[in-house]
């Protein structure tokens, strides 16, 4: 029974040579290895009577029901989602190969009982780790920390990166008492360097190094550390070259400067946090040559490198990573991830791993069960060519955003993405939220980001059949604006 599922259907279609469902009727018994629907189905407005009815969120879903590039929500409306759990579904709604994996009773174990994994890993943790995390590790990295989410992944790195410019330092006479009482040197007086409009989390840490929401850090304490300007890119990039290098230079004029002067000051830079594309902040980008740059920078000044690739990292733009388009050799010193990744961590060259034990550690240190389901996205990824799939669909996508500012100059502008990591600009917030809105109650599943834009996360199984949909619906949408 584990090859069949229950499909209540009024119309099997023939879809990559098995079966796909449609709504509902009677009930067959399908062996198939890939399902999924034929489009929207909308039935209200979303969030329907159902989901409005218990607590104001977006909406309720149905993820039973909820199938390949389609989530359904309790009130039966079936859409297109572009969002995927704000970038984090990687291949799809209940795709075969992950139920599989819940369903084979030799995984049993595995999911129900959850280890303290710093001290006590399951006997087959390595191989796992070595299947799933390692066999896509960045270039470079020999080391995976794991974590339960991209705040901790971060918060985590972060206090890597501060003992490893202390122990680099060499050794020193302390009295641990030192460091209850926020004294030196036991409590350094260390900072991070962050850029404008970038997100790196929630927690404590990670948001003294997020700078796009006030809400995000209203009443709660920070640390005071140095803020560098990321580059603001005029659009078309053609039209602009000239432009954007300078706005680049000045930007990486400025890095340099700040890590001169906190460093003189006494406050060292021990590293840089950043994101290969800013995501929360608004989909704002920087040319390769920009990060390339600033890398150099980083080692000029004896600076960590960290890269966060928690919504970049799992292959939509292409390649697995996102700063594999920069063409380093050495890009980075440590990559956070999660989202699509389905677990959090950070990679790590060898020196940060910490001097004494327990010094990165929390009772789970992640979900080893993420680790056994995203060794089979890692499959799926590789035998079905699912990065090729995202730069051909993430054209097709590009290439009708392109089209749509042209055609509503009045609403839209500054179209732009690598992969299916796309955005494009809405004149002003009010039109953005409403146009999420229209497309949503019209089938399409969309996110906003920064102050006006949108920004669209489809899954990596995301065909160029399900981009000419969704740019049909979402021209509908626009089009109800004028």
């Amino acid at each position: 029974m584990s090859d069949l599922i229950f499909a209540y259907e009024k119309c099997i279609k023939p879809y990559k040579n098995v079966y796909e469902l449609s709504c509902c009727c009677r009930i067959h018994f399908l062996q198939v290895e890939e399902v999924e629907f034929d489009g929207p189905c909308m039935k209200t407005e979303v969030p329907g009577p159902r989901s409005k009815s218990v607590v104001q969120v977006n909406f309720f879903c149905d993820y039973e029901e909820s199938k390949g590039n389609y989530l359904v929500d309790v009130d039966g409306n079936r859409m297109l989602d572009v969002y995927t759990q704000i970038a984090s579904i990687p291949i799809g709604y209940n795709h075969p190969a992950l139920t599989k994996v819940m369903t084979d009773p030799k995984n049993m174990g595995t999911f129900v009982n959850r280890p303290a994994l710093g001290m006590m890993p399951p006997e087959q943790f390595s191989e796992k780790l070595v299947n799933g995390l390692m066999a896509v590790a960045p270039k470079g990295f020999s080391r995976v920390q794991t974590m339960a989410c991209g705040s901790c992944s971060n918060e985590n790195a972060y206090k890597a990166i501060f003992i490893w410019y202390r122990v680099r330092a060499g050794p020193w006479t302390v009295t641990l008492v030192f460091s209850f009482f926020f004294q030196v040197p036991g409590c350094p007086d260390l900072t991070l360097l962050s850029f404008m409009g970038g997100f790196h989390g929630r927690t404590l840490g990670c948001l003294a190094t997020t700078h796009t929401k006030a809400i995000q850090k209203l009443d709660v304490p920070s640390f005071d550390w140095p803020i560098a300007p990321f580059p603001q890119l005029r659009y078309p990039l053609g039209q602009f070259e000239r432009e954007n290098a300078q706005e680049e230079a000045r930007c990486l004029e400025e890095v340099e400067d700040l890590i001169v002067k906190w460093n003189q000051k006494g406050r060292h830079v021990a590293g840089v946090v950043i994101e290969p594309i800013q995501a929360e902040g608004g989909d704002n980008h920087a040319s390769f040559d920009f990060y390339r740059k600033l890398r150099g920078i980083t080692k000029k000044h004896g600076c960590a490198f960290l890269v966060d690739e928690v919504q970049t990292g799992g292959g939509s733009t292409g390649k697995f990573w996102a700063h594999e388009h920069w063409g380093l050799d050495d890009p980075a010193d440590i990559v956070s991830f999660s989202k699509k990744m389905l677990t959090g961590g950070y990679y790590q060259k060898n020196s940060f791993q910490p001097d004494k034990p327990f010094r990165i550690f929390n009772t789970w240190l992640g979900d080893h069960t993420k680790n056994l389901l995203l060794t089979e996205v890692i499959k799926v990824i590789k035998t079905e060519n699912l990065l090729d799939q995202a730069k051909r669909s993430g054209k097709v996508i590009l290439e009708g955003l392109y089209n749509l500012q042209d055609k509503y100059p009045h609403l839209l502008s500054r179209a732009r993405g690598i992969g299916t990591f796309c955005a494009i600009d809405v004149k002003d917030e009010d039109t953005r939220n409403n146009l999420i809105l229209k497309a949503r109650n019209k089938g399409v599943v969309l996110g906003g980001c920064g102050t006006q834009s949108i920004r669209f996360r489809p899954a990596l199984v995301f065909t160029e059949h399900h981009a000419h949909l969704f740019l049909d619906i979402f021209n509908d949408a626009i089009a109800e604006l004028k």
